[in-house]
């Protein structure tokens, strides 16, 4: 094999990223450095073994789940055709491909067959497999067994799930605990659980199935289903409560620890959190001196103390309890906002807001954590959450610094600065004007 041998993109094949001043795909030696991975290299990697069985490439084993190896294409007529037509970038087209590119159409069936490994981590969670093989690893006869389940296909959910990076099988086809799958735990803070089990039940599903209507009417898919939105659907259905609010407390974790990882609260003296109390508790943690005050509806409210207690901060926080839309508590040095803002429509956004104007005083700071959505064609969570929005909301969704910028600045706010976290959001900090 000569020195300047073409490394061909056919299957997750390890390309260098294009850019401007090299519009065309370069070759990639083999001991170059990865460059960072984006969203789309995190769907190769979990369907790698799709693209292995459709292409018929063989491929090293890695020692790392999920993580597809580089290799090289046979040379063929048609491997040759297929990897000109990817390294090819047209005028005008967007620079996306990652390190790890597959050829389109192959691009195409890890995207449409996305929703049967949702649907495989969303069964692993409601049978609570993660659960089971925390106390060591398993067989699938023996956690069969344990769940009252078939050996058969438990097996193969398994090995499918091992597949995507949720758990590993070992020598004797036993079972054990990933990092991923260690997320799908009930009994840890930084439970996924509750998020895999809500996107897989029957309620959610239907809404997204009408998402054609919501892209022809602009009218919610999830009312249009159910005649209501989805916090009022799950309200209303007391075996789905527990499972939607385990969901938004995952949802709220995993932002929450970024925020206070990545936001200095250190010259706020009294803190008001609105709609929550997850950031409010770390942040008074760990500055002994700040008080704080947690508003959210009164039959909520109450509901936060033994969480207050749990983090030793109860004598420190006081409990109002009222309707953010009305009046909020007066006076403070800050507002948090988490993950408010995004459910509700432009006008809903504003009257929070203007509630938020008339309790602070001037040079109060307001700090929004929201995703801020990019204009470039990179792939970005913020840009599918932001259907998700469309979907289940009445009038929710995304928004771009621009947006945002414009809405606080219609509501007595001016944006001082963005503080960007380990999360899909940024920390919007606004002064009252």
């Amino acid at each position: 094999m000569d020195g300047v041998t073409v490394w061909m993109t056919i299957a997750a094949i390890g390309t260098k990223w294009a850019s401007p001043s090299n519009p065309g795909i370069t070759t990639l030696d083999p001991a170059g450095d990865a460059s960072m991975i984006s969203l789309l290299t995190q769907q190769v990697r979990v369907q790698d073994t799709l693209i292995r069985q459709i292409m018929k490439f063989p491929q090293e084993e890695s020692r790392a789940a999920a993580l597809p190896i580089a290799m090289s294409a046979r040379r063929t007529e048609k491997a040759t055709r297929l990897s000109t037509v990817v390294r090819t970038d047209r005028e005008g087209e967007p620079i996306w491909t990652p390190e790890f590119q597959v050829a389109p159409p192959v691009a195409v069936l890890q995207l449409v067959t996305g929703r049967w490994v949702a649907q495989m981590v969303g069964v692993a969670a409601e049978l609570g497999l993660a659960d089971e093989i925390q106390t060591g690893p398993k067989t699938a006869e023996e956690v069969a067994q344990a769940k009252g389940l078939h050996p058969v296909p438990l097996y193969r959910l398994l090995r499918a799930l091992a597949s995507v990076g949720i758990f590993a099988e070992q020598e004797g086809g036993r079972f054990r605990q990933t990092p991923m799958s260690d997320a799908l735990r009930s009994d840890v803070p930084y439970s996924m659980r509750g998020l895999a089990r809500a996107t897989n039940r029957h309620w959610t599903i239907r809404g997204w199935m009408e998402l054609e209507h919501s892209i022809r009417t602009n009218v919610s898919a999830f009312e249009h289903v159910h005649g209501m939105q989805s916090f009022d659907y799950a309200s209303q259905h007391p075996e789905e409560t527990e499972i939607f609010a385990d969901a938004l407390d995952g949802f709220a974790a995993l932002v929450g620890a970024a925020v206070v990882e990545a936001y200095d609260f250190s010259s706020i003296r009294t803190l008001v959190e609105i709609g929550g109390c997850l950031v409010l508790a770390s942040v008074l943690a760990k500055h002994p001196a700040m008080r704080g005050i947690l508003f959210d509806l009164p039959a909520v409210v109450e509901s936060f103390s033994s969480f207050l207690r749990s983090h030793g901060v109860e004598d420190r926080i006081e409990l109002k309890g009222g309707n953010f839309f009305e009046a909020l508590p007066e006076g403070a040095d800050a507002y948090l906002l988490q993950n408010i803002l995004h459910w509700r429509s432009e006008e809903d956004c504003g009257r929070i807001l203007k509630a938020v104007h008339a309790a602070a005083r001037p040079g109060a700071k307001l700090l929004v954590v929201e995703a801020i959505v990019e204009t470039s064609n990179e792939p970005q969570f913020a840009k599918t959450l932001d259907i998700a929005m469309l979907v289940t909301t009445h009038g929710g969704k995304e928004r771009t610094y621009a947006e945002w910028e414009n809405l606080l600045s219609a509501t007595g706010f001016r944006v001082s600065r963005t503080v960007p976290t380990a999360s899909f959001a940024c920390v919007i900090e606004a002064v009252r004007n």
